[in-house]
This record gives C-alpha cells, sequence and structure tokens, in this order.
C-alpha cells in the first residue's frame, strides 16, 4: 500500500498542491467555512481541491507516523469489524475513534483513527494484513501525522 507514495520536497511540486493544502488547513482550523471562499482565497479552482485534497498531505511534525486514518469497506457479517480491530491490536496499534455507517447492500464503511507510534512492525505490513482479514472489501489510507 504505501509504495503507492512519494515523499517530494515541496519546491519540486506545482503551486497548486501546497495551495490546496493551504486552503485545507484554513477550513480545517474555522478560519474560512466555505470551500468557495477558501479556494478564491489562496488562488484556485473548487474543482483543483476537491481534486487533490485527499491526495495531498502535509506531514505535520517530524516524527511521521504517530496516528493515522484509514478507511475500510466491510462485508455485514458478525465479527468482521472485531477481526479488524484484533488485527490492529495484534500491531500495537491504538485504536482512537471508529466511525461506521449504516449498512448498505451488506457493506458499511468504517473509518478508524489510531495512535501508531507503537506499531510492531511496518505501516505497510499492517495495511497488508487488514487486507488479508476475510469480509474486508477495500482499505484505503486517508492520512498519516
Amino acid at each position: 500500500m504505501l509504495k503507492d507514495y512519494l515523499i517530494v520536497e515541496k519546491s519540486a511540486l506545482p503551486d497548486y498542491f501546497l495551495k490546496v493544502v493551504e486552503a485545507r488547513r484554513l477550513l480545517e482550523s474555522g478560519a474560512c467555512q466555505q470551500v468557495s471562499s477558501v479556494c478564491e482565497q489562496v488562488g484556485i479552482s473548487r474543482s483543483t481541491y476537491y481534486k487533490y485534497k485527499d491526495k495531498v498531505i502535509e506531514p505535520t511534525r517530524l516524527t511521521v507516523g504517530r496516528k493515522a486514518v484509514l478507511l475500510l469497506m466491510l462485508d455485514h457479517e458478525s465479527g468482521v469489524l472485531s477481526k479488524v480491530l484484533n488485527s490492529l491490536s495484534g500491531f500495537g496499534a491504538n485504536i482512537l475513534t471508529i466511525t461506521q455507517s449504516l449498512p448498505i447492500h451488506d457493506r458499511a464503511s468504517v473509518t478508524i483513527s489510531m495512535d501508531i507510534s507503537e506499531l510492531g512492525g511496518t505501516l505497510e505490513a499492517l495495511l497488508a494484513a487488514l487486507e488479508g482479514v476475510a469480509g474486508v472489501e477495500s482499505l484505503r489510507l486517508v492520512s498519516v501525522e
């Protein structure tokens, strides 16, 4: 899963990536309330913001890898979420929040935020183990701090 990511110096990126990061920072801080106004303020289109808002992630500390957010699509079967949580626990991840949607068409989306500072192994190994859990239809690493 981590093979899909690169670490790139900011100076090598097009300026609109940095503007997307700034727009997200302004929205998250509450300095701006609406996407249209923040996009106008930083100088990008709304379509650029929506296209890249989940693709460009800025590490907030030099100690990268303390927190992570996963988005999973799980089969709506008894015990699937429990197996996922057991796998996370087995790797030493500390669950911070779990948000699960109502199941639709026998699948539910689950967002898990976790502290991975005490992770026993690599994040890539954890993601591979989760992909192997029966009932996990899809898995996406949303962010890492």
